[in-house]
């Protein structure tokens, strides 16, 4: 090791003023069997860095075919490599200007040892969780109702939290939040997605005891409900099904719920349009409002990323697409799209970039990143900047 002596020799080798330094001189040595690969760094932001010093975690998730992502409780970050041309330096207890004193009125030495150096670090970029793959996974096995007598439930390829956890790129609070977004329920320890015929099925009963009871939408009684409804289906889906369409309140000690007039016309949509490639537009807009309970009014606003109507064709038409069945790749996105439609305009497509958008970005920069605008009739459209193979 270095003495103080040899360190004010190489300061005047380097013509340095010893005064114009820290009093504290650290010398550097290398521990044995010191490699790169025993350490890698990860540069956090302010947010990370408290959070993992109040004592939480920080979950790195992905399948082999995967690109990992880092996970907190609430948020989700691409990981990349980022190269430096330093080289960084691990050495515990190093303390930096800030942290030493120059109370001292001569220099003098503290041995440091490094542990280990790298010339790269892991950088983290706020990302959107990816998960297209947890409908998919559910979807496995959507939950039918309850089995009929003599019959046996399927119990293979179901998932409980942790399950899908290890499975969804995601953290924790953005996996429950679209849980909730696509109707999925829990179910003896399971998350299970509904079928969809049997999501409609327990929606008729509902708005069909609405009816007969001449209840106001906007004050459904849970107990009532489940009283009436209990012969025909088990009384936690029924609670279920009000959760996913209606707003809970609660009046006078007693439970109702508001149901949303957009969430059950946009359903009573989709189990029209499922099974038709295109639909007339006009006799669907007929047949849509002879469908919903009445005293609703169905709106082509409330079919925004899940159907796409068509003014050029003649007659006009509407088709199912829905925004969750499109890739999550923003590039495979665009792509797609342009196979569908040649050139869009803002109001069209809006709806299906909405959720490729990351913070502070908005659709009108994707549009500019990956469209082309011109003007046709007057009306701005956009159509693919590259050749698209139809």
């Amino acid at each position: 090791m270095r003495t103080l002596e040899e360190v004010q020799a190489t300061l005047q080798i380097a013509k340095l003023k010893e005064e114009d330094l820290q009093k504290t001189i650290h010398c550097l040595s290398f521990g044995e069997n010191v490699s790169s690969a025993d350490y890698c760094l990860m540069e956090l932001d302010d947010t990370l860095c408290k959070h993992i010093e109040a004592g939480q975690s920080l979950v790195i998730r992905g399948d082999t075919d995967e690109r990992a992502v880092l996970c907190s409780g609430d948020k989700t970050y691409d990981l990349k490599i980022a190269d430096t041309s330093n080289l960084l330096l691990f050495v515990p207890g190093c303390r930096t200007p800030d942290q030493l004193s120059n109370s001292q009125e001569s220099s003098h030495l503290v041995h440091a040892q490094i542990w280990g150096f790298c010339n790269s670090y892991w950088e983290l970029k706020r990302q959107r969780p990816k998960l297209k793959k947890l409908k998919e996974i559910l979807m496995e096995n959507p939950y039918e109702g309850p089995a009929l007598g003599g019959q046996k439930e399927n119990t293979e390829n179901r998932y409980s939290m942790q399950d899908l956890l290890d499975r969804i790129q995601s953290s924790e609070e953005e996996l429950k939040t679209h849980l909730k977004t696509i109707h999925a329920c829990l179910l003896d320890g399971y998350w299970r997605v509904l079928d969809f015929d049997y999501e409609m099925k327990l929606l008729g009963h509902v708005t069909q005891l609405v009816d007969s009871e001449s209840w106001s939408f906007n004050k459904v009684p849970l107990q009532t409900s489940l009283e009436e409804l209990a012969p025909l289906e088990p009384k936690e889906m029924i609670e279920h099904c009000l959760d996913c369409y209606g707003k809970r309140f609660t009046e006078n000690d007693h439970v109702f719920y508001a149901l949303h007039e957009d969430k059950v016309c946009q359903s009573t949509a989709l189990m029209l349009l499922q099974n038709a490639v295109k639909f007339n537009l006009r006799e669907f807009q007929e047949v849509w409002q002879q469908s919903v309970p009445e005293g609703m009014s169905t709106r082509l606003d409330q079919l925004k990323s899940v159907a796409l109507v068509d003014r050029a064709s003649r007659p006009e038409t509407i088709c199912l697409l829905r925004v969750e069945d499109l890739s999550e790749d923003t590039l495979e996105r665009f792509n797609h799209l342009f196979t569908i439609r040649e050139k869009w305009t803002e109001e069209d497509i809006t709806p299906y970039i909405q959720d490729l958008c990351g913070e502070k970005q908005t659709t009108g920069a994707l549009l500019t990143k990956y469209a082309r605008s011109s003007m046709q009739n007057g009306i701005k459209v956009f159509n693919s900047r590259r050749p698209v193979a139809t």
